[in-house]
């Protein structure tokens, strides 16, 4: 009779391997989509406990830095923070593996002028990213960097091209906060029109946001872009393109604040082309910061 011991060996070898089936199972997944959610594990260690509806899309967050938190809308003078949403849902889209730049080659062509290629069509469940991503993949020849920026927040002068624009952004991204538990629905009246608004119900997101934003400019500062979250980068250049980015730092201290400054100021001195060429370095993400810093 096989005795307990060889039966649990036996056991044990075909976990081992159902698990290496399963492994083997996952590397098929699109590339890049690992690499992505390990980043996401490692930059919200904060966050365990929650659930994973409070996870926020690069967007997300850059409309929450955005938002009034009484009144439940962004500035009528922001002028900056439609292009910045749409150059958030490239790097976003990158980040997940779905968009990857043409190669540079022999030419070594810049970061403005290479093409962005779909690398993977797989749905990502977001709405207005999967829509982008769409127009992406069926758009031939393909576009730049900044193209898409143009096309997506309907800034093009070639009628034949409008109906590339995504329209409606802040009010779908601001649903799906509410959606997340973040903001609320309310109807506010101005004098001649009422406006849909979305006030701030979870005060926590926000300040843990707020927190994680003075954080990487202040005590976790690493002095070495190559070294930080490539998500938390993106945040820092695509939040100063947005015109929000001062909204976190307004809390701190005058000695802070401008340590602060000087840190972002760092980083938007750094050469798009040079950072892009190093080793792990995300080329879409230092394109479209070139975009935004040309």
């Amino acid at each position: 009779m096989t005795s307990l011991t060889q039966r649990s060996s036996g056991l044990v070898q075909r976990r081992t391997e159902a698990s290496r089936n399963a492994v083997a199972g996952d590397k098929e997944k699109v590339d890049g989509e690992d690499e992505y959610e390990s980043r996401r594990g490692e930059e919200e260690d904060d966050d365990k406990g929650d659930s994973k509806e409070t996870r926020l899309t690069l967007m997300e967050e850059v409309l929450l830095l955005g938002l009034k938190d009484r009144e439940g809308y962004t500035s009528f003078w922001n002028d900056c923070i439609s292009s910045g949403l749409r150059g958030c849902m490239l790097i976003e889209l990158a980040l997940r593996g779905r968009l990857q730049l043409e190669a540079s080659g022999m030419r070594r062509k810049s970061l403005l002028s290479r093409k962005v290629l779909c690398k993977s069509d797989a749905p990502t469940g977001d709405m207005l990213l999967d829509e982008a991503l769409k127009h992406i993949k069926e758009t031939q020849p393909p576009e730049t960097v900044q193209s898409w920026i143009e096309l997506l927040s309907g800034e093009t002068w070639n009628p034949l091209k409008l109906h590339y624009q995504l329209r409606n952004v802040r009010e779908r991204l601001a649903k799906n906060l509410v959606e997340k538990g973040v903001l609320t629905t309310e109807k506010q009246n101005f004098l001649l029109f009422d406006m849909t608004t979305h006030p701030l119900t979870n005060n926590t997101i926000k300040q843990r946001l707020v927190r994680k934003v003075q954080e990487s400019v202040l005590e976790k500062w690493v002095n070495e872009p190559q070294r930080m979250d490539k998500r938390l980068l993106a945040l820092l250049f695509l939040a100063h393109s947005s015109d929000v980015l001062e909204n976190a730092f307004a809390p701190l201290l005058d000695d802070q604040y401008d340590l602060a400054m000087k840190r972002v100021r760092t980083l938007l001195d750094l050469e798009p082309e040079g950072e892009a060429a190093k080793s792990g370095a995300n080329e879409l993400l230092w394109a479209v910061v070139a975009a935004f810093t040309k």
